[in-house]
């Protein structure tokens, strides 16, 4: 409320404007009278929201993250693991930063999640009573379910998109290895192969079960870049010289080469590393801000 004091100085000023303009077209009627200044504020900036990450203008919200975060750590501990703080909050705001960068390529690609279409997935979920005491498990409600529900639809319809455009052939090699538990014995086998002893017999000696088969093996199937590296810079009949990796020691050999079907369990590791490629290259040229 304004004071009789404020209000009083207001109509003295304006008064005192009025009569000086008024005194002005008096004196001199061929001078314009100069029209008084008036400011308009900017528009007030809105807000951001408290946000974990900014992923190209789309937030995810500090309190969507926390309950991800709270899920992860509850669903590690029911398997019996442990993941220290600092990587429990990187794992998950990493896969809800590509989760939102897949979410956003489907809008782009044209794909449309509608309310009836949550609805649907809602109801399918069961009663309203079991959904409500499941997202009150884990730390959802009504608001937070359906936006986390949405961004998982977009983002796996994403995801299948990608998959469905891996080849089910690619160029492979087939493959066996004599794998250790220590470089001593690797470089002891290394030495022999060196030396003109069989390959075969040796890999039987350290692993007699498989023989050290590995069969048809494509790009990205071990996992471990020094490997991959390694086997593909192999043509049939060579083998590596010992590779490192948290498996043990390898020496690898190539026995073909060649473009071959991809089996189921390589089929899904080929299409695994497609997706990460796709969010690798996506994030790069993404604007994408963390919270301090």
């Amino acid at each position: 409320m304004f004071s009789s004091t404020k209000v009083l100085n207001t109509v003295l000023l304006i008064t005192l404007i009025l009569g000086l303009s008024a005194c002005e077209s008096v004196v001199n009627t061929n001078t314009p009278t100069p029209g008084i200044p008036t400011f308009t504020p900017p528009p007030p900036t809105a807000t951001p929201p408290p946000s974990a990450a900014v992923v190209n203008g789309e937030y995810i919200l500090i309190t969507e993250y926390e309950s991800e975060l709270a899920r992860y750590k509850a669903a590690q501990s029911a398997l019996g693991q442990t993941v220290s703080g600092e990587d429990a909050n990187r794992i998950v705001l990493e896969d809800m930063i590509a989760q939102t960068l897949l979410a956003q390529a489907a809008r782009e690609a044209g794909f449309v999640v509608s309310d009836a279409d949550l609805q649907a997935r809602t109801d399918a979920l069961g009663s309203a009573d079991v959904l409500s005491a499941w997202q009150s498990a884990h730390g959802y409600d009504a608001a937070s379910f359906q936006i986390a529900l949405k961004r998982a639809i977009e983002s796996a319809w994403m995801r299948d998109k990608i998959i469905a455009d891996v080849p089910a052939t690619a160029e492979q090699i087939h493959l066996r290895q004599i794998l250790t538990y220590n470089e001593e014995n690797a470089r002891a086998a290394s030495e022999q192969i060196k030396a003109g002893s069989d390959f075969d017999e040796i890999a039987a000696l350290y692993d007699p079960i498989t023989m050290g088969e590995l069969g048809w093996i494509p790009r990205g199937y071990l996992l471990d870049p020094k490997a991959d590296e390694a086997v593909f810079a192999l043509q049939a009949g060579q083998y590596s010289d010992v590779v490192a990796t948290e498996a043990g020691f390898h020496i690898f050999k190539a026995i073909e080469r060649g473009e071959h079907a991809l089996s189921p369990d390589a089929l899904l590791t080929v299409q695994e590393v497609a997706v990460k490629k796709w969010i690798d290259e996506k994030r790069a040229s993404s604007e994408i801000t963390l919270a301090p």
